[in-house]
């Protein structure tokens, strides 16, 4: 009895001197443990930087008489199931879901508090702002061309031979070839997965000056974070202003938002994290919608060049890299578009629902915030019935 209890307690102390070590050797893995899948008040444990708000705000029309007959809509949820719209925004556990068509608010949906002012994180959301503003410093040549390599901007990654060939079109189309492991496949795989690790570190540059190159750039597409963080420190090292100041600057104050938005950085000072850690109001986040449904202008100025909107939600003759959803949403540019049937809308989209969803063919916006979503694309539905359009589901 003596012996086995001796065992017990030699395996007991192994075992926390493992994860002692663990964490010493990983400490971020003890965000990791804490938090675990992030929410959509995460950021909060994070420094923050702000975008300051418009000195003029844009109010989009509010509509006498909501459309309510949208309740009643039937749309496909994720699991193909054909069921009303009310019932699919209860199911998704959705917060926040406002259309708009033609600068007027035509249906809003509130959950849990939330208003149209509530400061919510995007998720990968982030990743389709951090496309706008390549856009701008293209545009403004603090950026000369996309066939740059990502050295030429940020000179500490020469030591990581991984980073040789890498250019910022390989970034952008998410083909760096560089090494990240998603969190799908179990609880211990998101554990140690790139994506948590990403997430939750306070060092990404440490980080990414470790990482692996596994594809040669530009020949294999991966979702992954690290493309758009790279880009997040070009931008900062091209321009010499953080992401949040260059953002306000040439966006957010330019195009009459209500409210001050935020970017989450790693640490004081350090790198913002541009996957997934911007802060918005759905009230200011379809402004990014109007603006690109205008082909980036805003009250006749031209805020994002013409040419950048159309190269960015167009894939033309390139061959989609992914085909999600029965819609075949593409990829590119950091930006969801889709390829199948009477097409020609594009979306932002981020973890656990986060959406925003444009249509040029019927001027519509539609913004949505969710702690889980319900799956599937109700958004194009809903967009042509409100333009008494038809509309059909692909055979199931």
């Amino acid at each position: 009895m003596k012996t086995f209890k001796k065992i017990l307690l030699i395996l007991i102390y192994s075992f926390f001197l493992s994860l002692f070590a663990l964490f010493l050797w990983k400490p971020y893995l003890l965000s990791v443990l804490k938090n675990r899948t992030p929410g959509a008040e995460t950021y909060k444990i994070f420094p923050q930087e702000i975008s300051h708000k418009s000195d003029s705000a844009f109010h989009f029309i509010r509509s006498a008489r909501q459309r309510n007959d949208l309740d009643t809509l039937h749309v496909l949820d994720g699991n193909n199931q054909s069921i009303p719209l009310k019932e699919y925004l209860k199911n998704g556990q959705i917060n926040v879901f406002i259309v708009i068509r033609n600068d007027s608010i035509l249906y809003e949906k509130y959950d849990k508090g939330y208003r149209d002012s509530t400061l919510t994180t995007m998720f990968s959301g982030a990743k389709s702002i951090i496309s706008i503003m390549i856009g701008q410093a293209l545009n403004d040549h603090s950026i000369k061309n996309l066939n740059d390599k990502v050295t030429d901007y940020i000179p500490e990654l020469k030591s990581n031979p991984a980073f040789e060939e890498i250019t910022l079109k390989n970034l952008l189309d998410m083909k760096s070839g560089l090494e990240f492991q998603d969190a799908v496949g179990g609880i211990v795989k998101a554990f140690f997965s790139d994506e948590a690790k990403y997430y939750y570190t306070d060092d990404m540059k440490a980080q990414l000056m470790k990482v692996k190159l596994v594809n040669k750039p530009g020949t294999v597409w991966k979702y992954k974070s690290i493309d758009p963080i790279l880009l997040g420190w070009v931008l900062k090292k091209a321009t010499g202003k953080s992401v949040a100041q260059y953002f306000e600057a040439n966006v957010w104050k330019q195009i009459g938002t209500q409210y001050n938005a935020t970017w989450g950085l790693d640490q004081v000072n350090g790198l913002t994290n541009t996957a997934s850690r911007f802060q918005v109001t759905a009230i200011d986040f379809a402004k990014i919608g109007r603006l690109y449904l205008n082909k980036g202008k805003y009250n006749g100025k031209q805020i994002v060049p013409e040419s950048w909107v159309n190269q960015s939600i167009n894939i033309g003759a390139e061959k989609p890299a992914s085909a999600k959803g029965w819609q075949k949403s593409a990829h590119h540019y950091l930006w969801w578009i889709p390829q199948e049937g009477d097409n020609g809308d594009y979306a932002a989209e981020g973890m656990l629902g986060q959406r925003l969803y444009i249509d040029p063919k019927t001027n519509t916006i539609i913004v949505q915030f969710a702690d889980h979503g319900a799956g599937n694309y109700p958004y194009r539905k809903i967009s042509r019935y409100l333009n008494g359009l038809p509309f059909s589901y692909p055979n199931r």
